[in-house]
């Protein structure tokens, strides 16, 4: 097995692509190691020193590390990590549990804009962001202001507020007149 590693814009993460699938469906952010008890494979990265967070996307692992630690000491770890639990053939995800779907449901007289929201981010901004080892969800939208969340390589990122403004904001701005802003949420 050959795990192919990408930097992120976030100097914390690192994108790890094992060459095959990760999740079926949808992604699976794991903050912090209370967390990960619905991953295996989460479970183990976490059992690294250093680690800090974990975030599954279709094809790839994202992993942030500590401030104080160095990748030239957990990057290694991590590789064997990813490596020992894909031939020990156990699930990514233990049991039932379900990746998120990377939307919050939103029904009431905003349901057309936040249809078209919704359509963006997941056509426009969500591909986007995965390249860089990271999602966005969204959380909600009100007043013309829409609130996401973001995830793996994107969460505390230095150029995500960046991203979020002047990215984000002006497509959704440009394409829907009623969003006036886009907030982060934690």
């Amino acid at each position: 097995m050959f795990i192919q590693t990408e930097s992120t814009p976030n100097p914390a993460t690192l994108k790890f692509l094992p060459g095959q699938t990760v999740l079926e469906t949808g992604t699976a952010d794991f903050p912090t190691r209370e967390v990960a008890d619905a991953s295996p494979l989460a479970m183990r990265i976490f059992g690294i020193d250093g680690t800090t967070g974990v975030f599954f996307g279709n094809d790839f692992v994202t992993v942030t590390k500590a401030e104080a630690a160095e990748w030239d000491h957990v990057k290694p770890a991590v590789l064997g990590a990813i490596m020992e639990h894909f031939q020990s053939g156990q699930p990514v995800m233990a049991g039932e549990a379900q990746p998120a779907s990377g939307h919050a449901e939103h029904t009431g007289p905003d349901g057309e804009i936040v249809g078209q929201i919704k359509e963006l981010l997941d056509t426009r901004v969500r591909p986007a962001v995965a390249q860089d080892g990271g999602d966005i969800t969204f959380h909600g939208f009100e007043r013309g202001v829409v609130y996401l969340h973001m995830q793996g390589a994107c969460a505390g990122c230095p150029s995500s507020t960046l991203t979020l403004k002047m990215g984000i904001e002006n497509l959704l701005r440009h394409y829907i007149p009623e969003v006036i802003e886009v907030r982060p949420v934690a």
